[in-house]
């Protein structure tokens, strides 16, 4: 059979009305999903020197085996001045770099609440005034130090962390601990009752996981192996965690009740840990850190070891090109709202949880999770759908993190961004929404895409790195 014999058959490309009108006539028809590459006229000749480049291939190859290869146990919990040595008056947030000028209403407001915290103000007054200043203050991203933090991260000295080990590949990661949900400082509410529970989470809580962490320094928490088991029990690891919770604090209790503490000290914890579906979170997001530091400075490696926001700019890390942020600004998630909260509420997209999604599950494990929907939003085919389109822009298919509504495929992982940037398919992120205005709180949930600029951008960066073409 040749091409012009038999009935019509067409292949269309671009906008689906032209597929539908020929099918409406009985016309055999190919929709092919195609779009144009992201960036200007030259992310051709950009993308053309990258994919040239002989070290690509291998190098991405060593990059995602290392993502993959990475293992997270749970190995101390102690203060941020210890564990990161953080002086009093330095703080660590969320995201790229951003300056007190440009600071989103929830990064001011949980900075405030930080400073309150730390007794360097008496009111949120003079603590806006000190940082409006800077004297005798910084603040820098948590990801320069290893560290991830949720929403606005915003860590201080005195807040207790998780400090996770890789035992593949040696590298350590932080997250502070969850405070649950609604007021709750990094969605930038500071008010007493937000302070006192931070003061508890510091007094109580922090050395009761110590004490629980440290008498199982022989058989440490394998905090990977809880992230995997979750997704088989309707997790997908960032905005629905309360399997992964569970399965934690079945883990911590036997050794939190052994350790002396007082009982009421102990029941309080088990039911403030069991009653926050979300406690896992700052547990699987130094999980992922460690995976994605792992792949880091492979030399002309396209693929994405860190997605964060500060509430501002949304940033990406590339193994090839080092430390370098490329930056946008942030889009605001669109999905469900508490309350009487609406749009006109919302601040855009905040925090360094989406290195989930940059290690392979949250948004991109939401077929794992479909009841995730009744939370950010869509319907249960959307969530299958997300990740089905998740892998047109990955490297690999996690072994650990496996799928079962897709037949137990792995999670889509590792983000390439000539991928992205040639097919045009944006990372899916699904996130909390904070309140734009300092103090509010969250607002909302719902889901979210980088902007689409940083990844050509990240291209050209990798072009220039890259051998001459010829």
């Amino acid at each position: 059979m040749t091409l012009l014999s038999g009935p019509p058959r067409v292949v269309a490309v671009g906008a689906a009305m032209f597929a539908d009108s020929l099918a409406a006539q009985a016309v055999p028809v190919q929709q092919v999903d195609w779009r144009p590459p992201l960036g200007d006229e030259g992310v051709e000749t950009d993308l053309a020197r990258v994919l040239a480049d002989p070290r690509l291939a291998t190098a991405n190859a060593t990059a995602v085996g290392r993502l993959l290869a990475a293992g997270a146990e749970l190995v101390d919990v102690r203060p941020a001045s210890e564990a990161l040595g953080l002086a009093r008056g330095s703080f660590l947030h969320a995201g790229p770099p951003i300056s007190w000028d440009r600071a989103s209403g929830p990064m001011r407001g949980a900075l405030i609440g930080a400073m309150l915290l730390e007794g360097l103000a008496a009111t949120p007054e003079e603590a806006e005034k000190s940082l409006a200043s800077g004297t005798g203050l910084s603040w820098e991203p948590c990801h320069h130090h290893r560290t991830v933090g949720p929403m606005a991260g915003v860590v201080s000295p005195s807040m207790w962390m998780f400090e996770l080990r890789d035992p593949v590949h040696g590298g350590t990661a932080w997250c502070s601990l969850n405070e649950g949900l609604g007021k709750v400082l990094r969605y930038g509410a500071y008010g007493p009752e937000v302070i006192e529970r931070l003061h508890w989470m510091s007094d109580v809580l922090g050395p009761l996981l110590q004490k629980a962490v440290r008498a199982r320094e022989s058989t440490p928490v394998d905090v990977k192996a809880i992230a995997a088991q979750m997704l088989q029990m309707g997790d997908e690891g960032h905005n629905r965690n309360r399997a992964g919770t569970l399965m934690f604090l079945r883990e911590l209790l036997p050794t939190l009740i052994d350790s002396g503490a007082p009982s009421s000290d102990v029941a309080e914890a088990a039911k403030f840990i069991g009653g926050n579906d979300h406690f896992f979170l700052n547990l699987g997001m130094p999980a992922c850190k460690l995976a994605c530091d792992a792949a880091r400075d492979v030399p002309g490696s396209s693929l994405v070891v860190a997605m964060a926001r500060n509430g501002t700019d949304f940033g990406i890390q590339v193994s090839g090109t080092g430390d370098r942020w490329f930056t946008g600004p942030a889009n605001t998630p669109e999905g469900l709202y508490l309350g009487a909260f609406g749009p006109e509420d919302a601040n855009p997209d905040i925090g360094d949880s989406a290195i989930t999604e940059t290690g392979g599950i949250g948004g991109f494990a939401m077929a794992a999770a479909p009841a995730i929907v009744r939370f950010v939003g869509g319907e249960v085919g959307d969530a299958i759908e997300a990740t089905r389109l998740m892998y047109e822009v990955t490297l690999a298919e996690n072994p650990t993190y496996q799928i079962p509504v897709l037949g137990f495929r792995g999670s889509p992982t590792g983000i390439d961004v000539t991928l992205v940037t040639r097919t045009g398919i944006l990372p899916h992120i699904n996130t909390g929404m904070a309140g734009k205005v300092a103090g509010t709180g969250q607002v909302g949930a719902g889901l979210v895409n980088p902007p689409a600029s940083i990844f050509p951008d990240a291209v050209a960066a990798l072009a220039e790195l890259a051998p001459p073409l010829g």
